[in-house]
């Protein structure tokens, strides 16, 4: 169905944040989504973002590019067809970068992970709405789009990466899950 591909790049935080952090943009793009004060891995927060990232000396990132087989590319889904293939590629992919990324904060005493886009974890629905703390802190991360990061931008200038869109008919070609290791 598909394959994947690796890429790395590394930065530091103020360059990052320099560069590709623009936490009123994001934070507006943030406020469009359902998720929006509904997940605890998205805004709003109880903290200041641009001090989150003030925590951290460099930034680790890693891209998976998913990638599609050609004979997927060549015909038309409805839109079902493509959200149960979404489904069934993403959140695997997702869950499997994810412990990856704990076993990186493990070599790395102080470290966190950010997340490729918003928590998952909760099968049956994020607390945060019930007025409730987070079922998974030791598990749930914020992603770099939630901290103002622009991931475009990151993947295209520090991997040589583009995203694609899914038109209305069709898979893209490919998905990129970007990944985080934020090291003090």
């Amino acid at each position: 169905m598909y394959t994947t591909e690796k890429y790395e790049a590394s930065i530091s935080v103020s360059e990052y944040v320099k560069n590709y952090v623009d936490i009123p943009t994001f934070l507006k793009a943030c406020k469009a989504c359902p998720n929006y004060d509904q997940v605890w891995s998205c805004p709003s927060y109880s903290f200041d973002v641009a001090d989150y990232w003030k925590k951290y000396n460099m930034l680790r990132l890693t891209a998976t590019k998913i990638i599609f087989k050609p004979e997927l590319l060549e015909r038309t889904y409805t839109p079902e067809e493509q959200n149960a293939i979404i489904q069934k590629v993403i959140p695997p992919e997702k869950e499997r970068l994810s412990e990856e990324m704990y076993r990186q904060e493990a070599q790395f005493p102080g470290s966190i992970s950010l997340s490729a886009g918003s928590c998952s974890l909760c099968k049956n629905g994020c607390a945060k709405p019930l007025g409730k703390p987070c079922r998974f802190p030791d598990k749930m991360r914020y992603s770099i789009e939630s901290l103002g990061g622009n991931v475009g931008l990151t993947i295209e200038k520090l991997m040589g990466l583009h995203l694609e869109w899914m038109e209305a008919d069709r898979l893209p070609a490919h998905f990129i899950l970007v990944n985080g290791l934020l090291i003090p």
